[in-house]
C-alpha cells in the first residue's frame, strides 16, 4: 500500500432521480445500489466502497431529497441530511436541466453553510448538447462553495474516472478502513430485498412503488442441490394494491418473480428458489412499529 495512501468518507447527495445511485455503480465499477427511474428509489443509506492501492473512498448513497408526505420520507430526508456530518467532501449530483430548481436551490442554500468541501457532478450529460453542458455549468461558478465542477454520464461512463480523480484531490492521507475487494458493508440479506424491490419497480405502476416493501422470511441454501431457497413477501400499504401487484391470473408478480431471480442469481453466483407472495399492511409507511419491522431507521 502507497505511503501516502489516501482515504475518506463521501456524502452523495442530490433531488429524487438525478441519477446518484447510477453515478456511484458506475464509479464503483459494478452494480450496487439498485436503480430505477421512478423516484425515492434509494430509501437507506449504502455504504459503496472503492478501493485502489493508491486510495479508498467510501461513498455514502443516500435518499434523493423531496417533500416528504409519509413518515417513511420524513426519515428519508433525515437520513439523507445525517449523511453529511463527519464526512470529508460532499459530492452534488443534479440533472442536465437548463435551470436550477426549487428543490436544488433548498440543498445549495444548505450547503452553503458547510464546511465540507463540495464537488458538483452534472449527470446525463449524454442528453443533452455540449453548448448546453456549457451553459449548465455557467449555472453554478459563483457559487465559491463549489470546489469543482465535473459534468458526467453514468450511463455512458463519460468523465466518471475525471470525477474519482477530482474526489482524489480532496482525501487526506488515511487507513484502509475496508478490507480491499469490499464492495459494501450491507448484508447479503439487504441487497436480496433490493434487487427484488427494484423488479417490483420495474413493473408496476406509477401510483404503487412508493406503497410496497419487502420482507426476507427465509434465507436458505440447499445443501443437496446448492440451490439457496428465498421466500420473500411483497407488502403493499392498501388492500387495493394487492391485486394490482399481483396482476390478472398472478401475471405481474410472475414478471417481478422471474426477473427478481435472475438479478438474484447474478448477485449470489448459484441457482435461486424464489418463492414471491404478497401481503398487505394497511399504511405501513406511516407507523413506527411497522417501519421499524421491515427493517427502516426510525428517528422520533
Amino acid at each position: 500500500m502507497d505511503e501516502n495512501y489516501r482515504s475518506g468518507f463521501i456524502s452523495v447527495i442530490g433531488r429524487t432521480n438525478v441519477g446518484k445511485s447510477s453515478l456511484l455503480n458506475s464509479m464503483i465499477g459494478q452494480k450496487v445500489s439498485i436503480v430505477s427511474d421512478k423516484p425515492q428509489t434509494t430509501r437507506n443509506i449504502i455504504r459503496l466502497i472503492l478501493t485502489t492501492q493508491t486510495f479508498q473512498m467510501v461513498f455514502l448513497d443516500a435518499p434523493g431529497f423531496h417533500m416528504p408526505k409519509t413518515r417513511l420520507s420524513e426519515n428519508m430526508v433525515k437520513s439523507a441530511t445525517r449523511s453529511m456530518n463527519g464526512v470529508d467532501a460532499i459530492l452534488f449530483v443534479v440533472e442536465n436541466d437548463l435551470a436550477i430548481g426549487r428543490g436544488d436551490m433548498r440543498l445549495i442554500e444548505s450547503l452553503q453553510k458547510r464546511s465540507e468541501p463540495v464537488i458538483l457532478a452534472i449527470n446525463k450529460i449524454d442528453k443533452i448538447p455540449r453548448g448546453d453542458i456549457l451553459k449548465k455549468i455557467e449555472l453554478f461558478k459563483d457559487y465559491s462553495f463549489i470546489k469543482a465542477i465535473v459534468p458526467v454520464s453514468a450511463l455512458n461512463g463519460d468523465n466518471v474516472s475525471e470525477l474519482v480523480k477530482t474526489l482524489y484531490e480532496y482525501m487526506p492521507e488515511g487507513p484502509m478502513y475496508f478490507p480491499e475487494g469490499m464492495l459494501t458493508d450491507r448484508a447479503e440479506r439487504f441487497f436480496v430485498s433490493e434487487i427484488i424491490r427494484e423488479k417490483a419497480l420495474l413493473y408496476l405502476r406509477d401510483e404503487i412503488p412508493h406503497g410496497i416493501a419487502i420482507d426476507i422470511e427465509k434465507f436458505e441454501p440447499n445443501d443437496q442441490k446448492g440451490i439457496i431457497g428465498i421466500n420473500a413477501a411483497i407488502y403493499a400499504r392498501k388492500s387495493s394494491h394487492k391485486g394490482i401487484i399481483i396482476g390478472k391470473g398472478g401475471a405481474t408478480l410472475k414478471k417481478i418473480a422471474s426477473a427478481a431471480r435472475e438479478g438474484l442469481e447474478d448477485l449470489l453466483g448459484t441457482k435461486v428458489f424464489l418463492s414471491l407472495y404478497v401481503k398487505v399492511k394497511e399504511g405501513w409507511q406511516d407507523s413506527a412499529r411497522d417501519l421499524a419491522e421491515l427493517g427502516y431507521r426510525i428517528d422520533e
